[in-house]
């Protein structure tokens, strides 16, 4: 769990999201106007690196089953007369239908589709204006009239790596982290000969369970590090802020994980269930962490829910040092939240650690009484 699991996930992911953006998504075409304009957008569509036009249809139903057995990823109707449409003023429907079970092949196979068929349109529209007598320059305005710029923050190329594989990783290591530490815990904690030893040693409860975690904390820095080694030096990440901030921001993430799963540990005893109270509050993190879904569209028990587990603003961290290259003034934000989270964690550790040592004397100061 320490090792072998993260860093196996590590490369799998890194496999799986390498090429960074899917291209050359097969998809169908039904032509059912058989047109010169057709042709041209079948052609257009073709040429995006989205798509790849591999199959011609004769009718929905066989577009349909191509989509639902995965041999295509989207269907590309062209209607009847279109071509007599466009060219007559009026507008046809130009249909594209994809699996939505398949969200995020069909979005990205329709977005180049999409991009084809409005530079085809523009075009004649364009050409035929211009038969019209009138000026490029007026054509151009009268098809445009409302010009809207538009302007990717953070991930202009929608590259998967910075965005999804740097987001999922620290949410497969704020799971094993946690559950880990509160294993590793939980083990000491219902074994009877350990705790003698702990006392032997001097130190009592809380000096061990610091020592219990430290050597963990090394090897889940570690692991971290081999992380972001694949990410920005071999995938080619971005790395626009401070590595020093990004590294103390790993470090509070990986206390803070670690001080979960004490602290469940500390309050269930049971290594086993303390693991599954573990991974059922983290696991599912991601979903809250606001990477597909925006935080601020949330309602109060998720955005409450994302907002008491480290990994939320360690992501943000990340994603400032790496891809924003938030200056120093604004970085600070989310390191003050994992602090707090942290300084809260130990302090209810702090408490349990005395709650359990108070319950420990007083049936020590019970048994010697029986004895004498």
């Amino acid at each position: 769990m320490t090792t072998v699991v993260p860093l196996t996930l590590i490369a799998v992911l890194s496999a799986v999201f390498s090429a960074g953006l899917p291209t050359d998504l097969p998809i169908g075409v039904l032509d059912m106007d058989r047109s010169t304009l057709s042709r041209a957008v079948i052609r257009a569509a073709a040429a995006t690196s989205e798509a790849a036009v591999v199959v011609a249809v004769d009718d929905l139903g066989e577009g349909r089953r191509l989509i639902q057995s995965g041999r295509i990823h989207g269907l590309l109707m062209l209607p009847n007369d279109l071509e007599r449409d466009v060219l007559g003023g009026r507008r046809p429907d130009v249909v594209f239908f994809y699996n939505v079970q398949r969200l995020s092949a069909g979005n990205i196979a329709f977005r180049g589709v999409r991009a084809a068929v409005r530079t085809q349109a523009a075009g004649v529209g364009l050409a035929l204006r211009a038969a019209n007598g009138q000026p490029v320059d007026r054509a151009k305005r009268r098809a445009d009239p409302i010009p809207v710029q538009v302007n990717a923050l953070f991930n202009p190329t929608l590259n998967y790596i910075p965005f999804l594989l740097a987001t999922i990783v620290p949410a497969v290591l704020q799971v094993v982290i946690a559950t880990t530490s509160a294993y590793a815990v939980a083990l000491d904690l219902q074994t009877r000969r350990r705790l003698p030893v702990f006392r032997r040693l001097g130190g009592g409860l809380a000096p061990a369970i610091a020592g219990k975690l430290l050597p963990y904390t090394l090897i889940f820095m570690a692991v971290l590090a081999v992380a972001d080694l694949i990410l920005f030096a071999v995938l080619g990440a971005p790395m626009r802020g401070y590595p020093v901030l990004l590294i103390g921001a790993g470090l509070l993430f990986v206390l803070a994980c670690q001080s979960i799963g004490a602290l469940l540990a500390l309050l269930i005893g049971d290594a086993a269930r303390a693991v599954s109270i573990t991974t059922l509050l983290t696991a599912p993190a991601f979903g809250f962490m606001g990477v597909g879904f925006p935080r601020i569209a949330m309602n109060d028990f998720a955005y409450v829910w994302g907002a008491g587990l480290p990994g939320t603003w360690y992501l943000q961290a990340r994603v400032d040092q790496t891809v924003r290259g938030a200056p120093l003034d604004l970085s600070g934000p989310p390191f003050f939240a994992l602090a707090a989270i942290l300084a809260a964690l130990l302090i209810l550790i702090a408490l349990r650690v005395e709650t359990l040592r108070a319950r420990r004397r007083a049936a020590d100061d019970a048994r010697l009484g029986a004895t004498s």
